[in-house]
């Protein structure tokens, strides 16, 4: 999936070469990367957004939650071939459901508005992909992460419901509420997300995990939010994140259950007795 970026051989048709976009000075790609953006109200932050995003990227798809300022059109003035979808529900997961859906790219890229994100990282994402990984996963307690906008709270509270992942199933993640994330376009078949909220980056997170799916952490740094407040409440979604780990655990325990009495499984234990 990934090449080093050569000139073209002698007598090679240029059309071949042309269709590996470069990413750096020694990697080359061919599966088209899309990025999408959840967006409401950032028309200030977008510039700072779009100005990190590389120019390599296939598509750029902001979904706007029904803005009331000028998002939309700052958007189309600062990535003229973005591609705007209208979301129909409320939330932060609910708008990312809506935009993967709406991707044409091999690769998705879940970028913030509100500027915390630096657009130059994608390039890692984007690397761990095309070198094995399905799911690459931003951490901002990786070694070589780090975070400018989180209280001691929402720490002590990331740490906690992390530890409880990682014990419960089988995960060894260093960041569990982060919304800075790529994987393959297939991912989506294997995690099936139905939550609305803010709640959608820890979903993912497990269901991954519990897909058997390959994830490689990526160490990356978030910045305070340049304009505006967040719609985040460390201690309400602090409670959804909650419920989805309880809720994922105890259909973890029913899918098990199921298993040990399945008729073929019963089948089987009585042929060996």
């Amino acid at each position: 999936m990934s090449s080093v970026l050569r000139p073209p051989a002698s007598g090679q048709d240029p059309l071949i070469s042309a269709n590996y976009r470069p990413i750096s000075s020694h990697l080359a790609i061919t599966p088209p990367v899309s990025v999408v953006i959840p967006a409401m109200n950032e028309a200030e932050n977008l510039p700072y957004v779009f100005k990190t995003l590389p120019d390599w990227i296939h598509e750029v798809v902001l979904v706007d939650g029904n803005s009331t300022d000028d998002t939309v059109e700052v958007a189309r003035s600062l990535w003229p071939g973005v591609r705007v979808v209208e979301q129909s529900g409320r939330g932060k997961g609910d708008a990312l459901i809506t935009g993967f859906e709406a991707c044409r790219g091999d690769i998705i890229v879940m970028v913030d508005a509100d500027g915390s994100a630096d657009g130059g990282e994608i390039v890692s994402y984007v690397s761990a992909l095309v070198s094995g990984a399905d799911f690459a996963k931003g951490s901002r307690f990786a070694n070589g992460g780090g975070t400018d906008d989180m209280t001691f709270i929402r720490k002590l509270g990331n740490r906690a419901l992390c530890a409880v992942v990682n014990r419960k199933f089988g995960a060894r993640y260093t960041d569990l509420c982060y919304g800075y994330n790529a994987f393959w376009r297939h991912c989506l078949d294997k995690i099936d997300l139905d939550c609305t909220g803010f709640e959608v980056e820890t979903l993912m997170n497990i269901r991954v995990v519990k897909a058997g799916l390959k994830v490689q952490e990526i160490p990356s740094h978030e910045y305070l939010r340049i304009h505006g407040t967040s719609n985040l409440r460390a201690v309400r979604d602090g409670f959804r994140v909650l419920q989805v780990i309880l809720k994922e655990r105890s259909n973890r325990r029913e899918l098990r259950r199921q298993e040990r009495h399945s008729p073929m499984l019963e089948a089987v234990r009585g042929e060996v007795s």
